[in-house]
Formats: structure tokens, sequence, C-alpha cells
């Protein structure tokens, strides 16, 4: 964890019986506590505690902030696209924070702990506020960008040389970050077998494509063999081209 954390990245947990319990059972309750690790610089390794708030350093610059959820003003569903993955923080958000983190290491002993587990919270609050912002605007372009990659390719399925390096180049983005768009187990190569897949489903149906052969159709989908797009189309559909459209009539 320790390692994970150096770059300054983020990662929120929930911790307490309920949370074991939610992690148990798929249960959606909010949990006890909500936990903060981050990395950044901390000058030695302490544990506090200020009323119903903790704060650990360790060595290396790992900082663990742990509140209790009820006292936060933002729910526990909302804090979802944070949980328990690293999260990229700012280099302004983990400068403010890792300073806070100095001060109260450096005086906290003579402070009042009440006041203090107020401060804690509010600086949980500020993370995970500005965290959250961060990682929604993240997911708002991204979802922007697939929603450009995903036109590209239903504007060029005839071509049958499209393919992820071209769908790349065409957004002027790399061809990993185009993976990364598409994560979520089917891929670019079989997202546009599926969208061509769909093309051919809707032109077999089309009485006014009626006099169009299967061969025809497949290379207006950019299948460049009908035997494959034959293949293809019975394994995503259960039946032949010819079989379907029988059946769409």
């Amino acid at each position: 964890m320790r390692q994970e954390l150096a770059g300054g990245l983020l990662i929120v947990r929930a911790s307490g019986a309920d949370a074991v319990k939610a992690a148990l059972t798929g249960a959606q309750s909010a949990p006890e506590r909500i936990q903060l690790l981050l990395g950044c610089p901390v000058p030695q390794a302490a544990a506090f505690s200020f009323g119903d708030c903790s704060l650990q350093t360790q060595p290396g610059g790992v900082v663990l902030l742990t509140v209790p959820e009820a006292r936060l003003t933002i729910g526990f569903a909302e804090l979802r696209p944070l949980m328990f993955q690293p999260v990229e923080v700012a280099p302004a958000l983990r400068s403010v924070f890792a300073g806070a983190v100095a001060q109260l290491l450096a005086a906290g002993h003579a402070l009042d702990p009440h006041g203090l587990a107020h401060h804690l919270l509010g600086l949980a609050e500020l993370v995970l506020r500005s965290a959250l912002r961060s990682e929604l605007d993240r997911s708002d372009a991204a979802e922007a960008r697939r929603r450009e990659a995903v036109a590209y390719m239903r504007a060029h399925l005839a071509d049958p040389t499209l393919s992820a390096e071209r769908i790349a180049d065409a957004l002027f983005i790399s061809r990993r970050r185009l993976y990364q768009l598409f994560d979520d187990g089917q891929g670019v190569s079989e997202r546009i077998r599926v969208m061509r897949i769909e093309k051919a489903k809707a032109l077999l149906a089309d009485p006014a494509k009626a006099a169009r052969g299967i061969a025809e159709i497949s290379r207006d989908c950019g299948f460049t063999n009908a035997t494959h797009f034959s293949r293809s189309f019975r394994k995503l559909v259960g039946e032949t081209p010819r079989e379907f459209r029988e059946r769409a009539r």
C-alpha cells in the first residue's frame, strides 16, 4: 500500500462492522467510518485520536485519516466513484493536505482535541470533495471521447480496414488511451464486430433491401469474406443471415 500511494494517489475505504457486513452480503448500508489514505510527504510517523477522528502517518509518506461517515456532509452513495481504487490527486490538493498534516504533527499536542476533530473532518471534506469533482470531470471527459470513438466506428463500419489504430489516430489519442475508454470486457475489436452485425441485422430486416444478396450486405458492413460474415453472424445472433432475413420477413 505504501508503494502504491507514493505517487500522490488517494484511496478511500469504508471501515467498521457495517462495512464488513456490506462486503460480505453486498448490502448498500453506509459504513461507520470513512478512511482516506493519501500519499504525501510527512515529517514523521505518528498516531493521534481527536474525538471520533484519527490521524496516522507512516514513514515513506502515507497518511491515514479516519472520520465518522455520519458527520460528513457528503453522502456515502456520492463517494462510490472514489471507493476502493487509487485516484490521482492534484498537486495543489496534496500540498494543502501535507501542510495541514505537518502543522498538526507539530502543534497538535497543544490544541483543543474537540476543535482538532472538527479540523480533521473539514480536511477530509476538502479532500473528498476535491477528488470527487476531479474524478467526475475525468469520467465526463472519458465518456465524451468514448462517444466520439463510437460515432467514428459507426460512420466507417463499411470500411474493412477499420481498426483500433485508425480510430485512435482519428481521435488524436494513443491506442492505449482508446483501449482504456472501452475497458468494459468487450474491447474495441469486439465492439466493431458487434456494431457490424447490428447493422447487418437492420439491412437484412429492411424490405427495401430485399433484393440485395447476403454477400452484398456483408460487404456493406465491412466483411470482405461472406463465409466469415455468416459465421460471425450466427455466433452472435444464433442463426444464419438467411434464416434471420426469412424470419424477419
